[in-house]
């Protein structure tokens, strides 16, 4: 079995990275500091935006973010509410850019 890093330590270090290039982000709920699940609120300050989630590849076995659901902030704020009442221990991040970053897609935050 692999060494895997705490939830904590991941959403400390996308927020720190995110911070560089000066994208506004914020820890809306606090989950589980071990093993929560984490969902990225994309928030594109429009009224629109994105929900992530991490998945796992079945064929290769990589993680990756694939998007939960997409459209307008209340669709998002919903499948968000619904996603907390199968697992109270997730953690939610809401990154706000008008650009849409959100780096998921960088090296190292899979």
């Amino acid at each position: 079995m692999s060494a895997r890093l705490t939830t904590r330590f991941w959403v400390d270090a996308y927020l720190a990275r995110l911070r560089l290039c000066d994208i506004p982000a914020f820890v809306v709920c606090h989950g589980d500091d071990t093993g929560g699940a984490v969902l990225v609120k994309l928030n594109t300050l429009d009224g629109a935006g994105q929900v992530f989630q991490r998945s796992f590849d079945l064929m290769s076995g990589d993680r990756r973010w694939v998007v939960l659901c997409d459209g307008a902030e209340a669709d998002l704020d919903g499948a968000i509410a619904r996603q907390r009442g199968f697992d109270p221990d997730i953690w939610v991040i809401e990154v706000e850019d008008r650009a849409a970053r959100h780096m998921l897609d960088e090296p190292g935050l899979a």
